[in-house]
């Protein structure tokens, strides 16, 4: 079968080859592969191999499909099953025809919403999830109006569902965003309020009559913004991202008793935790929230053609770092 990987951390270096066939065990499902989406992590990871890989890397970390084998031990599916996910860090990604992937953190795929939109959500969605659900604790039953979150990077990928799911929640959003467009595509999504996260954000807040905020997203560098966080996040509030801190200190928090927490959405697989399985209820949820349109789905950007020339064009669109919510390839 047909896979597309890298053999270095050069974009240059994107190939087309030949698989063979893999068979699922366990709780494994093959799912043939219909539709992909392409994310900053896709690029991270090629960025990181330190040398040339004889057997190229198949990235890819959001995928939809049918289901064409099963594994002995599967439950929840059935060969015939269309479904999506985002998959598992440790294995070989969606850049190929065919995937085996984990039952525990797949779900069946939303019934009335196109491939492209489906295949836009799963990594965001999880990764989004997870920040407001598990490290802020956010209950979404319970009555949230009286606090607020502050969003860097809302119409990015995660920003994008991020907002809704908040809003969902009944928290007041206050999202960043660096142009009119994007200003309008998060307040759109049920940001309350937009700021500029390229002018000083201390200020722009505290002109809104917010002096603090509970919770903060950091879902971009978060140096550039450091001392803002500090600034702004309340006492005994919490702060949570998924990009790394080069310079700033965590000890600045200290004096506010700030929670601190990071999220990578693939913790569950790569440790095979129990948890895994509610990636999987995280989707499911998903897939209805989209049929039903509660939930938006971010995709802008679509190419027609599972190849290498599409992939490479859709990791370009990714790579220079301007998107407004996701970029998919379908077949």
């Amino acid at each position: 079968m047909k896979a597309f990987g890298v053999t270095d951390n050069q974009f240059d270096s994107f190939v087309e080859f030949d698989k063979k066939r893999e068979h699922p065990t366990g709780r494994d499902l093959l799912v043939k592969i219909e539709g992909i989406s392409i994310n900053p992590v896709d690029i991270a990871t090629r960025k990181k191999i330190s040398e040339e890989l004889s057997d190229p890397k198949i990235l890819g970390y959001d995928g939809y499909g049918l289901v064409e084998e099963v594994g002995e031990g599967v439950e929840n599916f059935n060969v015939g099953d269309k479904v999506f996910f985002a998959g598992d860090y440790t294995r070989d990604g969606s850049y190929q025809e065919e995937e085996l992937i984990d039952e525990r953190i797949v779900a069946h795929a939303p019934k009335k919403t196109s491939i492209e939109k489906s295949v836009a959500m799963p990594l965001v969605t999880l990764t989004a999830s997870e920040l407001l659900f598990e490290k802020l604790h956010l209950n979404p039953a319970a009555d949230n109006r009286k606090k607020t979150i502050l969003i860097i990077n809302g119409a990015g990928g995660v920003g994008s569902i991020a907002i809704q799911l908040a809003h969902l929640a009944g928290l007041r959003v206050i999202a960043t965003a660096s142009t009119d467009e994007k200003a309008k595509w998060v307040k759109d999504l049920g940001a309350d309020l937009v700021v500029n996260h390229h002018h000083d954000l201390v200020q722009q807040i505290h002109d809104l009559g917010i002096n603090t905020v509970d919770y903060i997203l950091g879902l971009s560098d978060n140096d550039p913004h450091w001392q803002e966080i500090v600034t702004l996040i309340k006492p005994f509030g919490t702060f949570a991202t998924i990009t790394n801190l080069r310079d700033s200190q965590i000890m600045d928090l200290k004096q506010k008793s700030i929670d601190f927490a990071w999220e990578w959405m693939f913790t569950k697989a790569k440790f095979k935790l129990d948890s895994m399985s509610t990636q999987g209820a995280y989707l499911e949820k998903l897939a209805n929230g989209l049929d039903s349109g509660m939930i938006d789905s971010t995709v802008t950007k679509v190419f027609h053609g599972f190849n290498l020339e599409n992939i490479k064009k859709a990791t370009q669109l990714v790579e220079a770092g301007h998107m407004m919510g996701k970029v998919v390839v379908i077949g």
